[in-house]
Formats: structure tokens, C-alpha cells, sequence
């Protein structure tokens, strides 16, 4: 899940016992029967190779594309906002920010009770992808005879994000079957799915806005969502076929009160609190400097453009390096990016050097959740690597969901104009320090290892 145009972002020790081991109790999908344990170890060769092989790269193949065209279609709202603030019948209306909100908000914040409805009841996982499909493609199919904006944040937003979750959360739960030293890679390159969408979704979507209207685009989309998805949904599969027809016992939560999660996750929340910032404002403080229009969405599409590179190669990295180490660096390289060069950006060649390094750098946060994953379950072995990507989710939903209002209140009146000097002076100096602030306290969970509570 990796963040695109907004936004939208898990791991594995060494080889040898210890990689085995975790094979063996850290898969998702392993059973009891009759009190013995049944495993898909990663070894067993009745099954399609793990790491690699055509089944695995063809599942992680289609885990992209899903990505891409499910998360890239709320993070390509500005596009939609900017059309329904200025066009009949929603041209004056309040709410308009809502509805994207709403989408990217609760496919963040719902993923725990999705998981945690597939993991009571298993047999539905697979199905789960074809049913989200379906709401979703039923979503933008009634949004376009919406008359207000109530409506739209209805389907195309809540509805919308429902059946997305449903639609998504199956990628994530199968992933740990089919990777394992290279879990933080598969992730990457599966997350780097929404960069790519960030870049070419918002220039499809804008055209067909101008071209043929709001209700001729939501029907096409939704037509083209199922044409393009559907096909893919057999290639999303468990690695082992055998699975319970219920989980027997409740899942261990546990891990959410180990020292290990907590700090990493406070530092996660932070870090979204501004992450979003950039990618919703940078159009806007483009046309401060003399951009048009189509220059000032040139930011965003550098930044989704860096944030695949991003995303792929910080997903390589966790694999090898401590997950401190890994946020750290984007850490360092956000937060210069923010302070050094967006704060001194008084014409358009620095503000898209900011874009590509914010892109490469923040871009690649989510990345590190394999990471993260891979600690916390040191920590409490009976923990499920899925509900910790769930909770680290809905952490980011919090902050995504709380920078709205936080971004308005410092804006609000433009301080600073005029009584700074470079970018700072230009009235988003304000903006500007609080996105380098959440970046930087972002990665303080190093200290935490210092001082050993990681």
C-alpha cells in the first residue's frame, strides 16, 4: 500500500534454523488436526516453490495490479475534487473533501476488522476478492447518478472502501505463504503498484472528466475496474489449497502491548500526520512560484514516479538491514528533502528535485513494515503477521485522517508570508516545518533500540 498521490505502503531473518523455524510458525494458513500442527513449510516440495517460480511471481504479478488499480483510484481524488467543486450539480456544495476521505480513511482503518473476519472464517478468503470486486465496480456504478454529495460519499466513498478492503486484504494475508527471505522485496513491488497508478490514473481520469463528464467516467471506470481485475483473481491464491473451514482459536493480540509494536507504531502515526501533506499542497505552492496548472500536478506525478523506485528498493533493503536502520534512512533523506529543499524552493527546478527525493525517500516508509513485522513477531511468536499489517494500517489511517483538519488549521491565513524568507515566507512556511517535524520524530524509534525497548 504503498502512499501515491494523496499516498497509499512486511518481513525475515537468515537463512538456515532459524528461517525454517519461522517458515514453519509464522505461516498464516497452518492448521490443527486433531492437535497435531499441519504446516505449509516452505520446504515442502507438493508445493509450488516459495521465493520464486512462476506461481509465485504470478501471484505477486497480480497482487500489483490489484494494488494499482484499487488504492489508485482514491488516491487519484484531487482529480475528482477539483471537477465536482467547479461543475453542476455538486459545484458549491460543502463535504466535497469528505468523500475522499471516506475512501482512503476506512480502507485504512477497517483492514483489523477485515482481517480479522477472514481469519475466523478462512474458507472465504479467496472469495473475498471477488465479492470486494464487486462492490466496488457496484460502487462507481451508482455514484454516477448521484445529485449530491451525500450520495457520493455513500458509494464513492464508504462503499467504495468497503470492497476495496475486502478486494485487497486477501494480497496481504497470502503473501507471507509465498515469500519469505524476500518477503520486504515482494511488498515493495507490490506497493510500488500505487506509485505507478498515481502517475497514470490521474492524467486518464482528468481526461475523460473534461471529455465526457463525471457519470460517463464512474460507469467506465467500474466497467474497466472489472475487465481489468477480474481475470486476476486466479492467480490470487493461498499456497497451501488446505485450509480449516474455521480458525478454532482467537488470534493473539497480545503484540500490541510489547514495547517492540508500540514504539514502532507511535512512530508510524507520526510520520503519516504529514506524510500526506506534500502530495495534496505541492500543486498549489507550484502556482505560487508562477506554475500552470498542469506543471503544478507535474510535483505529484514526480513523486509517485520516485516512490516505485522507492518502495522496491527499500523492500529489498529490510530484508537484509534491522528495521530501525531502514526507517532511519528514510527518515533522513525526508526530512532533509522537507527542510533544506522544499523550505528554500523559490522556483520550480528545486521544488521538483524536493518531489523526486520526497518520493524516493518518504514514499518508501510503508516498506518497512515487513520489517516491523518481522520484530514484533520475535517478540510474541503466537502474533499473525497479517494483524500486525493491520494494525500498522489503520495506525497510518489515523494520521491520514487527522492531517486534514491539522493541514487546514496551518494554512489557515497563511502565516509566515511575507516575514520569512525562501518558501517559508510564501504563507506554507507553516505547513512546511510541520511535515519536516513528523518526518523526523517519525523515525525516533531508533532511539528506542539504542536504549534496547526495541
Amino acid at each position: 500500500m504503498n502512499d501515491g498521490i494523496v499516498l497509499h505502503d512486511i518481513p525475515r531473518p537468515n537463512a538456515g534454523t532459524d528461517s525454517l523455524t519461522e517458515g514453519l510458525t509464522n505461516d498464516p494458513r497452518s492448521i490443527e488436526d486433531n492437535g497435531d500442527r499441519v504446516s505449509s513449510n516452505p520446504n515442502d516440495s507438493s508445493l509450488p516453490a516459495v521465493d520464486g517460480g512462476k506461481d509465485a511471481w504470478l501471484f505477486l504479478a497480480a497482487c500489483f495490479v490489484v494494488e494499482a488499480l484499487v488504492w489508485g483510484f482514491p488516491f487519484s481524488y484531487g482529480v475528482f475534487q477539483e471537477y465536482y467543486s467547479t461543475h453542476d450539480p455538486f459545484k458549491g456544495s460543502g463535504n466535497i473533501a469528505v468523500i475522499g476521505t471516506c475512501a482512503m480513511g476506512i480502507m485504512y482503518l477497517d483492514l483489523p476488522i477485515v482481517f480479522g473476519l477472514l481469519r475466523r472464517w478462512p474458507q472465504y478468503q479467496r472469495l473475498s476478492t471477488t465479492g470486494g470486486l464487486i462492490t466496488m465496480c457496484l460502487a462507481l456504478g451508482l455514484s454516477s447518478f448521484a445529485t449530491n454529495t451525500t450520495h457520493l460519499i455513500i458509494t464513492q466513498g464508504v462503499i467504495y472502501a468497503i470492497g476495496g478492503s475486502f478486494a485487497y486484504s486477501p494480497c496481504i494475508m497470502f503473501i507471507d505463504e509465498w515469500f519469505n527471505k524476500r518477503k520486504g522485496l515482494a511488498y515493495g513491488i507490490m506497493w510500488a503498484g500505487t506509485g505507478l497508478a498515481g502517475v497514470i490514473l490521474p492524467l486518464v481520469m482528468e481526461w475523460l472528466l473534461n471529455t465526457y463528464g463525471f457519470r460517463t467516467t464512474l460507469r467506465v471506470w467500474s466497467v474497466s475496474l472489472f475487465l481489468l481485475t477480474g481475470p486476476l483473481l486466479y492467480f490470487i491464491k493461498p499456497r497451501n489449497p488446505n485450509i480449516p473451514a474455521h480458525s478454532p482459536h482467537a488470534k493473539d493480540f497480545a503484540f500490541i502491548w510489547t514495547s517492540t509494536f508500540g514504539i514502532l507504531q507511535a512512530c508510524n502515526v507520526v510520520e503519516a500526520l504529514g506524510f500526506f501533506l506534500p502530495t495534496i499542497y505541492l500543486p498549489s505552492f507550484a502556482q505560487t512560484l508562477g506554475a500552470s496548472s498542469t506543471l503544478g500536478a507535474l510535483t505529484v506525478i514526480l513523486f509517485n514516479v520516485a516512490s516505485v523506485f522507492g518502495c522496491v528498493l527499500m523492500g529489498a533493503v529490510v530484508d537484509k538491514w534491522h528495521v530501525t536502520n531502514c526507517i532511519l534512512i528514510s527518515t533522513a533523506g525526508s526530512t532533509i528533502g522537507v527542510f533544506i529543499v522544499w523550505g528554500f524552493s523559490i522556483s520550480l527546478p528545486p521544488l521538483y528535485i524536493f518531489a523526486l527525493i520526497y518520493g524516493l525517500f518518504a514514499g518508501s516508509f510503508t516498506s518497512t513494515w515487513p520489517g516491523i513485522m518481522r520484530d514484533v513477531k520475535k517478540k510474541r511468536d503466537n502474533a499473525d503477521p497479517s494483524m500486525i499489517f493491520a494494525c500498522l494500517a489503520a495506525g497510518r489511517g489515523v494520521g491520514n485522517v487527522a492531517s486534514g483538519p491539522l493541514s487546514e488549521a496551518l494554512i489557515h491565513g497563511f502565516p509566515w508570508r511575507g516575514s520569512a524568507g525562501f518558501a517559508y515566507g510564501s504563507g506554507y512556511g507553516a505547513l512546511i516545518v510541520f511535515t519536516g517535524l513528523t518526518a523526523f520524530f517519525g523515525g525516533s524509534s531508533i532511539l528506542g533500540r539504542r536504549v534496547g525497548w526495541l
